[in-house]
Protein backbone atom coordinates (compact mmCIF):
# COMPACT_ATOMS: atom_id res chain seq x y z
CA UNK A 1 0.00 0.00 0.00
CA UNK A 2 0.90 3.16 -0.94
CA UNK A 3 1.02 6.32 1.22
CA UNK A 4 0.73 9.10 -1.25
CA UNK A 5 -2.10 11.11 -0.17
CA UNK A 6 -0.55 10.79 3.81
CA UNK A 7 -1.72 13.98 6.62
CA UNK A 8 1.80 13.59 7.37
CA UNK A 9 3.42 16.81 6.06
CA UNK A 10 0.60 18.72 6.89
CA UNK A 11 0.49 17.33 10.48
CA UNK A 12 4.52 18.07 10.86
CA UNK A 13 3.86 21.47 9.27
CA UNK A 14 0.63 22.25 12.32
CA UNK A 15 3.40 20.25 14.98
CA UNK A 16 6.40 23.03 13.97
CA UNK A 17 4.18 25.80 13.43
CA UNK A 18 2.95 25.55 17.18
CA UNK A 19 6.64 25.50 18.21
CA UNK A 20 6.76 21.19 19.23
CA UNK A 21 10.00 19.35 17.34
CA UNK A 22 8.10 16.19 17.78
CA UNK A 23 7.46 13.82 14.78
CA UNK A 24 4.11 13.45 13.61
CA UNK A 25 4.96 9.41 13.30
CA UNK A 26 6.48 9.66 17.17
CA UNK A 27 3.11 11.10 18.04
CA UNK A 28 0.63 8.42 16.31
CA UNK A 29 2.98 5.71 17.55
CA UNK A 30 2.66 6.64 21.06
CA UNK A 31 -1.24 6.90 20.30
CA UNK A 32 -1.23 3.43 19.09
CA UNK A 33 0.77 2.01 21.75
CA UNK A 34 -1.00 3.31 24.45
CA UNK A 35 -4.66 2.24 22.60
CA UNK A 36 -2.85 -1.14 22.04
CA UNK A 37 -1.76 -1.88 25.60
CA UNK A 38 -5.03 -0.96 26.66
CA UNK A 39 -5.42 2.57 27.85
CA UNK A 40 -8.62 2.73 26.06
CA UNK A 41 -10.18 5.97 23.96
CA UNK A 42 -10.31 8.43 26.47
CA UNK A 43 -9.22 11.82 25.10
CA UNK A 44 -7.76 13.19 28.28
CA UNK A 45 -6.09 10.52 28.71
CA UNK A 46 -4.14 10.45 25.30
CA UNK A 47 -4.11 14.24 25.76
CA UNK A 48 -1.89 14.14 28.82
CA UNK A 49 0.51 11.56 27.76
CA UNK A 50 0.70 13.78 24.01
CA UNK A 51 1.14 17.24 26.11
CA UNK A 52 4.25 14.90 27.98
CA UNK A 53 5.71 14.06 24.57
CA UNK A 54 5.40 17.58 22.98
CA UNK A 55 7.11 19.07 26.21
CA UNK A 56 3.70 21.57 26.93
CA UNK A 57 0.45 22.16 26.37
CA UNK A 58 -0.90 22.17 23.15
CA UNK A 59 -2.92 25.03 21.95
CA UNK A 60 -6.32 24.28 20.31
CA UNK A 61 -5.44 23.35 17.03
CA UNK A 62 -3.45 20.56 18.11
CA UNK A 63 -5.96 19.64 20.61
CA UNK A 64 -8.12 19.26 17.78
CA UNK A 65 -5.87 17.47 15.39
CA UNK A 66 -4.40 14.74 18.42
CA UNK A 67 -8.47 14.39 19.16
CA UNK A 68 -9.02 13.60 15.53
CA UNK A 69 -6.29 10.91 15.35
CA UNK A 70 -7.29 9.31 18.48
CA UNK A 71 -10.71 8.95 16.40
CA UNK A 72 -9.07 7.71 13.81
CA UNK A 73 -7.00 5.13 15.51
CA UNK A 74 -10.22 4.11 17.64
CA UNK A 75 -11.89 3.51 14.47
CA UNK A 76 -8.87 1.46 12.97
CA UNK A 77 -8.72 -0.87 16.29
CA UNK A 78 -12.62 -1.10 16.53
CA UNK A 79 -14.25 -0.90 13.47
CA UNK A 80 -15.37 -4.01 10.99
CA UNK A 81 -12.24 -3.10 8.24
CA UNK A 82 -9.13 -4.20 10.56
CA UNK A 83 -6.19 -1.90 9.03
CA UNK A 84 -4.20 0.62 10.38
CA UNK A 85 -2.81 3.28 8.24
CA UNK A 86 0.76 4.29 9.70
CA UNK A 87 1.21 8.27 10.02
CA UNK A 88 4.56 8.29 7.99
CA UNK A 89 5.90 10.84 4.79
CA UNK A 90 4.81 9.74 1.83
CA UNK A 91 6.28 7.38 -0.97
CA UNK A 92 7.69 11.19 -2.59
CA UNK A 93 10.09 11.87 1.08
CA UNK A 94 13.46 10.18 0.90
CA UNK A 95 14.24 6.55 1.81
CA UNK A 96 16.43 7.79 4.88
CA UNK A 97 13.55 10.28 5.54
CA UNK A 98 10.47 7.71 5.43
CA UNK A 99 13.40 5.42 7.83
CA UNK A 100 13.73 7.53 10.24
CA UNK A 101 10.12 8.07 10.60
CA UNK A 102 9.52 4.29 11.07
CA UNK A 103 12.11 4.37 13.63
CA UNK A 104 10.09 6.99 15.54
CA UNK A 105 7.04 5.29 15.43
CA UNK A 106 8.21 2.34 16.80
CA UNK A 107 9.53 4.63 19.68
CA UNK A 108 6.66 6.46 20.22
CA UNK A 109 4.52 2.98 20.24
CA UNK A 110 6.81 1.22 22.63
CA UNK A 111 6.39 4.67 24.70
CA UNK A 112 3.04 4.43 24.79
CA UNK A 113 2.40 0.85 25.49
CA UNK A 114 5.03 0.94 28.03
CA UNK A 115 3.53 3.66 29.66
CA UNK A 116 0.04 1.84 29.61
CA UNK A 117 0.38 -1.95 30.29
CA UNK A 118 -0.85 -3.25 32.92
CA UNK A 119 1.08 -6.24 33.11
CA UNK A 120 3.77 -7.27 30.87
CA UNK A 121 4.19 -10.85 31.61
CA UNK A 122 0.87 -11.80 30.98
CA UNK A 123 1.34 -11.38 27.14
CA UNK A 124 1.83 -14.15 24.79
CA UNK A 125 5.74 -14.73 23.67
CA UNK A 126 4.08 -13.88 19.90
CA UNK A 127 3.39 -10.61 21.61
CA UNK A 128 6.68 -10.60 22.94
CA UNK A 129 8.32 -11.12 19.87
CA UNK A 130 6.55 -8.18 18.29
CA UNK A 131 7.76 -5.55 21.00
CA UNK A 132 11.39 -6.68 20.69
CA UNK A 133 10.83 -6.38 16.87
CA UNK A 134 9.74 -2.91 17.38
CA UNK A 135 12.64 -2.12 19.45
CA UNK A 136 15.06 -3.39 17.01
CA UNK A 137 13.19 -1.69 14.57
CA UNK A 138 13.62 1.67 16.13
CA UNK A 139 17.26 1.02 15.67
CA UNK A 140 17.56 0.58 12.03
CA UNK A 141 16.74 3.99 11.14
CA UNK A 142 20.02 4.59 9.14
CA UNK A 143 20.56 1.07 8.02
CA UNK A 144 18.05 1.59 5.00
CA UNK A 145 19.90 2.51 1.78
CA UNK A 146 18.54 4.38 -1.42
CA UNK A 147 17.94 1.22 -3.70
CA UNK A 148 15.89 -0.94 -5.29
CA UNK A 149 16.56 -3.32 -2.36
CA UNK A 150 16.09 -0.71 0.26
CA UNK A 151 12.59 0.65 -0.71
CA UNK A 152 11.74 -3.15 -0.51
CA UNK A 153 13.11 -3.66 2.66
CA UNK A 154 11.11 -0.47 4.10
CA UNK A 155 7.67 -1.50 2.53
CA UNK A 156 8.25 -4.98 4.19
CA UNK A 157 8.66 -3.24 7.51
CA UNK A 158 5.92 -1.05 7.11
CA UNK A 159 3.58 -3.74 5.82
CA UNK A 160 4.82 -5.43 9.42
CA UNK A 161 4.19 -2.13 11.42
CA UNK A 162 0.53 -2.21 9.52
CA UNK A 163 0.00 -5.57 11.55
CA UNK A 164 1.66 -5.54 14.54
CA UNK A 165 -0.62 -3.08 16.55
CA UNK A 166 -3.60 -5.60 15.41
CA UNK A 167 -2.16 -8.02 17.32
CA UNK A 168 -1.08 -6.69 20.42
CA UNK A 169 -4.66 -4.61 20.75
CA UNK A 170 -6.58 -8.28 20.03
CA UNK A 171 -3.94 -9.79 22.44
CA UNK A 172 -4.67 -7.11 25.43
CA UNK A 173 -8.07 -6.46 24.62
CA UNK A 174 -8.71 -10.59 25.08
CA UNK A 175 -6.93 -10.21 28.63
CA UNK A 176 -8.76 -7.52 29.88
CA UNK A 177 -12.02 -9.40 28.72
CA UNK A 178 -10.74 -12.53 30.31
CA UNK A 179 -9.81 -10.59 33.42
CA UNK A 180 -13.33 -8.85 33.80
CA UNK A 181 -15.52 -12.18 33.86
CA UNK A 182 -15.88 -14.14 37.30
CA UNK A 183 -14.59 -17.11 38.11
CA UNK A 184 -16.33 -19.73 38.39
CA UNK A 185 -14.83 -21.56 41.35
Amino acid sequence: MTIQNSPYQGFATLLTSSGHNVSPAELHGLLLGRSCAGAGFDAEGWLIDAAELLENEPQDNVRAALIGLQEMVKGELTGDDVTVVLLLPSDDAPLTERAAALGQWCQGFLSGFGLNCRDSSSLSSEATEVLQDLAAISQVQDALEESEDGETDYMEVMEYLRVAPLLLFSETKKDAAGAAKPSLH
